[in-house]
């Protein structure tokens, strides 16, 4: 007899005000097993020192997860100056220090570098893996990790603050890939100046905000009230830039097999019209349930990835 599957099916996204001191995976467990699900999975990671935004999807949520991986992010974040550690924030030990402290205004003009698509090295403590080996095992076993120059995009950077001539706060707004920490480094290298992050939180994930967020000690007490699913969000929340199309009964049945099905003139006309550029995923639906993620191909909606929600 095959093992008895653990968990029960729960569907849906957790948007989680992540505390500062715990890991993503260990945020991920701990939801988990409040929520009794057989499968949970998360968009983006956030190391121990940074708090905010960390979207944890439920079983078959887990099927949407890429599309938040390529989500827009906002990060807010502060350099304290003076000191360069080994892994640009305040976990590391001290490499370099300087009396330089960049005012505000110096700051925001060295920003303006930073903006649009630029090539961004990331840092040697990263989960990015070297060989088979996370670079950070290997920076931490005190081996020289050099890792390749990357293409990101900071769409928005602006000074938010700046309480002392210590530090300085930065909101930004990035797409996917982008690393804090390693900013923070070559931002203070153009200054002539010493710095690392001191503080880091993340406020936004595509359609996750803190606005939507709730924090561990509230989906406890709703898992002791027995209101578990108050803290989830709809599987389609992390579909909101994707298209809908309601489905028949018939087509979804078709769609669930694995099969294709064709549309009408005018509903290839309506997706068409609310692609995005470059884009041709279209979310099937039927009622206020999901259905299917699909491909539009030559006036046929075919399923790439199924949900599975009958019960």
């Amino acid at each position: 007899m095959g093992r008895r599957k653990r968990g029960q099916p729960i569907h849906g996204w957790v948007c989680l005000d992540k505390p500062l001191g715990m890991g993503s995976t260990q945020a991920v467990s701990r939801v988990r097993r409040l929520f009794d699900a057989a499968k949970a999975g998360h968009a983006g990671t956030l190391d121990p020192l940074a708090s905010g935004i960390l979207p944890i999807a439920l079983g078959e949520a887990t099927k949407t997860v890429p599309f938040m991986m390529e989500a827009r992010k906002v990060y807010r974040f502060s350099i304290q100056w003076g000191a360069s550690t080994t892994t640009q924030d305040r976990e590391g030990e001290v490499v370099a220090r300087s009396d330089v402290r960049p005012t505000p205004d110096q700051v925001q003009a060295a920003l303006s570098a930073f903006i649009g698509e630029i090539d961004q090295v990331p840092p040697a403590f990263s989960a990015i893996k070297v060989d088979g080996a996370r670079a950070y095992d290997l920076a931490r076993d005190g081996q020289t990790v050099e890792l390749k120059s990357r293409r990101v995009t900071i769409d928005e950077a602006t000074i938010t603050g700046a309480p002392d001539p210590d530090h300085v706060e930065i909101t930004v707004l990035t797409g996917k890939g982008v690393y804090i920490r390693s900013l923070a480094r070559d931002l203070a290298k153009a200054l002539g100046a010493e710095g690392h992050v001191s503080a880091l939180r993340r406020e936004r994930v595509g359609p996750f905000s803190l606005q939507n967020a709730v924090g561990l000690e509230f989906l406890e007490d709703l898992v002791h009230r027995g209101a578990a699913s108050e803290g989830l969000l709809p599987i389609t929340t992390a579909l909101d830039d994707i298209p809908d199309l309601a489905v028949t009964d018939e087509d979804a049945f078709r769609l669930r097999q694995g099969r294709s099905i064709v549309l009408l003139p005018r509903q290839m006309e309506t997706l068409q019209a609310r692609l995005s550029a470059g884009s041709d995923f279209v979310s099937a639906v039927q009622g206020t349930e999901p259905v299917a993620l699909c491909s539009l191909k030559a006036g046929r909606l075919q399923p790439d990835r199924v949900f599975n929600l009958q019960t």
